[in-house]
């Protein structure tokens, strides 16, 4: 059985840095795609980063480019969300996920419909 655990999410201020991570277990962490997505009240849940199992490739929307850093350590089947500059707009629920990488472009396209199993979510609030 998949398992996403994430963490790190709390409260801080327009400026800071956090850093959540996302404990996987349960299946093969080197052949999966693993993204990270968030959902504001009201919005959709959108794709704010994605890492290939194969070639390490990553995706970030312009929105968050520059500021935010996804990683993985494979040898601890974590994968982390370096958040820096952190902005009002960027408090959401940050959800983990997961999916077999049959295609490279399930992490290069980096959408939610793609993928098929999911951490609890963390909240992040940015205040001002």
């Amino acid at each position: 059985e998949v398992q996403l655990v994430e963490s790190g999410g709390g409260l801080v201020q327009a400026g800071g840095s956090l850093r959540l991570s996302c404990a996987a277990s349960g299946f093969t962490f080197d052949d999966y795609a693993i993204g990270w997505f968030r959902q504001a009240p009201g919005k959709e849940r959108e794709g704010v980063s994605c890492i290939s199992s194969t070639d390490g490739s990553t995706y970030y929307p312009d929105s968050v480019k520059g500021r935010f850093t996804i990683s993985s350590d494979n040898a601890k089947n974590t994968v982390y969300l370096q958040m820096n500059s952190l902005k009002p707009e960027d408090t959401a629920v940050y959800y983990c996920a997961a999916e077999y990488q049959l295609f490279i472009t399930i992490a290069t396209i980096c959408h939610p419909a793609d993928f098929g199993s999911w951490g609890q979510g963390t909240q992040v609030t940015v205040s001002s």
